[in-house]
């Protein structure tokens, strides 16, 4: 999620310090945003011992590169695209695939077609009410673990970290059409996976008839 105005602000303001030699500035950020980094590399490589290894990565990186950060995007936003980077290389070189690119490791579905649910319904409960629920958190969370990498990447950072279409596609350095596609399929992964468990079997909807699947528009 992202920060506040006045959080923001104060993360510039550190930032410049560190710039300067001030390391305890720099040791603020690392305990405002260590939970968060590893909570988003965990989710990404589904392992704690990985999410360790990114965390550490990542502000090592970004303590490496403070003098490019330009501050054009909020630290936070700079600092999970060198966390989402550092994920994503852990899950290639797990595949064996350490130098493929997302935009090179396009299925076939990422063609801007997007098929209907086969299992559709209405949640027992509202979304608000099932969030509170421990229990629903932990199969969220093994629903996102569930979808494939290159489209958990960009639900993470779009809907849980709350970054912009533009700045998820720079982070994961894929088309902005691309970044729609994926979220949009995630999305719908995600809903029928949690609807087979939430879902009220007795107001099931049944599949949308169609003779074509769904197109998501490309951006102008």
């Amino acid at each position: 999620m992202n920060t506040g105005t006045n959080t923001t602000r104060d993360d510039r303001e550190l930032v410049r310090r560190a710039r300067g030699g001030d390391l305890a500035s720099f040791e603020i950020l690392v305990t405002r945003y260590e939970k968060r980094i590893f909570s988003l590399a965990r989710r990404i490589t589904g392992s704690d011992q990985d999410a360790e290894d990114v965390t550490q990565h990542a502000f090592i990186q970004a303590l490496k590169s403070l003098p490019s950060f330009r501050e054009a995007s909020s630290f936070t936003t700079w600092l999970t695209s060198i966390a989402a980077h550092a994920a994503l290389k852990v899950l290639r070189k797990r595949r064996g695939i350490e130098t493929v690119s997302l935009d090179a490791a396009i299925t076939p579905d990422d063609d801007g077609t997007v098929p209907h649910p086969e299992y559709i319904a209405e949640w027992k409960k509202t979304p608000a009410v099932l969030a509170q629920n421990r229990e629903t958190g932990r199969i969220l969370d093994a629903a996102i673990l569930a979808l494939d990498p290159i489209y958990r990447a960009v639900f993470l950072l779009r809907d849980v970290e709350e970054l912009s279409i533009a700045e998820t596609a720079r982070a994961l350095a894929i088309s902005e059409t691309n970044v729609k596609i994926r979220l949009l399929r995630a999305r719908l992964q995600l809903r029928e996976r949690l609807t087979r468990i939430l879902g009220d079997p007795r107001r099931r909807v049944p599949p949308h008839a169609h003779g074509r699947p769904q197109t998501v528009e490309k951006p102008s």
